[in-house]
C-alpha cells in the first residue's frame, strides 16, 4: 500500500468488521485481485477509516444514515450488506422499517418495495420476522 496512510486502512479494517464481520470483509480483501485490490485498500482506508471512523457519529446512526442514502441510490446489493451491518450496530427492525418508510416518502414506492424484500431476508436469516 503506498498511495495513503497504513493506519487510516487499519483503523478501517477494524470499523468494517465491527460492522460487517470479519469472515466478510477478510473474504472481500482476500477475493481482491491486482485490478481491484488498489480499490479495496482505498475503500476501507477512506469510507471505513477516514468516514467510519470519525466519532463524531456514531455507528449504528452511521448505519441508519447508509440505509437511507443506499436505498434512496436504489443500490441493492449495497444496502442488503449494510442492513446486515445495522442490525450489528444496534439498529432495530422497528427502526428499519422506520427508514424504509422515508425512503418510499422520498424515492418512490417501487424503492421501498425493494427495500422491504431485502430487508424481510436479512431480518429472515436473523430469526427477526
Amino acid at each position: 500500500m503506498s498511495s495513503f496512510d497504513e493506519d487510516l486502512f487499519l483503523k478501517g479494517r477494524a470499523q468494517r468488521e465491527a460492522t460487517l464481520g470479519a469472515d466478510y470483509v477478510e473474504k472481500n480483501l482476500a477475493a481482491a485481485d491486482d485490478f481491484t485490490r488498489p480499490f479495496q485498500e482505498a475503500m476501507t482506508a477512506w469510507c471505513w477509516g477516514f468516514g467510519w471512523g470519525d466519532e463524531v457519529i456514531d455507528a449504528k446512526t452511521r448505519s441508519m444514515m447508509n440505509l437511507s442514502m443506499i436505498g434512496a441510490l436504489g443500490k441493492m446489493t449495497e444496502w442488503e450488506i449494510h442492513c446486515r451491518g445495522a442490525l450489528n450496530n444496534g439498529v432495530s427492525k422497528e427502526e428499519i422499517r422506520a427508514i424504509i418508510h422515508v425512503v418510499g416518502i422520498y424515492c418512490g414506492v417501487p424503492q421501498a418495495q425493494e427495500c422491504f424484500r431485502v430487508a424481510r431476508k436479512v431480518l429472515a436469516e436473523n430469526d427477526m420476522l
